[in-house]
């Protein structure tokens, strides 16, 4: 289990390398890779500001990674977070996940993603022509993690 909140852009092949390296008990590696998209809502963004409270963040982060781990056999799990300002096609998010079976390491990676994406302590501001706004949680991410209360 590993948790990085960072400013510095990452490696994704140097990631997965690293999470299996050495290791024979692994059969699947998932990995999501979120970026900063160049439209929302319709309107060009210029960039993207990320913004948390460190400490906090990562002790969110690691509880999320935590529960994952706890629900499905994984040999591994990474997750990266940048913050700071970003450009579109910038990398945001990383997330891993190594387990003997496909399935798991799927299943984790979205469980992953489902929470990061509501309850990870970022706060996101858009940059536009018109000015910067900050962006407001979305119903459809909270729609997601109730599946993962069904199962």
């Amino acid at each position: 289990m590993s948790v990085s909140v960072q400013a510095e852009d990452f490696d994704v092949g140097a990631e997965m390398a690293a999470l299996a390296e050495g290791r024979t008990d692994i059969g699947a590696i998932v990995s999501f890779t979120g970026l900063v998209r160049d439209m929302a809502k319709g309107a060009a963004i210029s960039d993207m500001e990320l913004e948390h409270y460190p400490g906090m963040t990562e002790k969110a982060l690691k509880e999320i990674e935590a529960q994952a781990n706890a629900r499905w056999d994984l040999q591994g799990s990474r997750i990266i977070h940048r913050y700071g300002r970003l450009a579109p096609g910038a990398r945001i998010v990383l997330v891993l996940t190594a387990s003997p079976h496909r399935q798991a390491a799927f299943e984790a990676a979205e469980f992953l993603m489902d929470y990061l994406k509501s309850r990870a302590p970022f706060w996101k501001k858009e940059g536009t022509a018109g000015g910067g706004h900050w962006v407001d949680a979305r119903e459809a991410d909270e729609d997601a993690l109730k599946r993962w209360d069904q199962e």
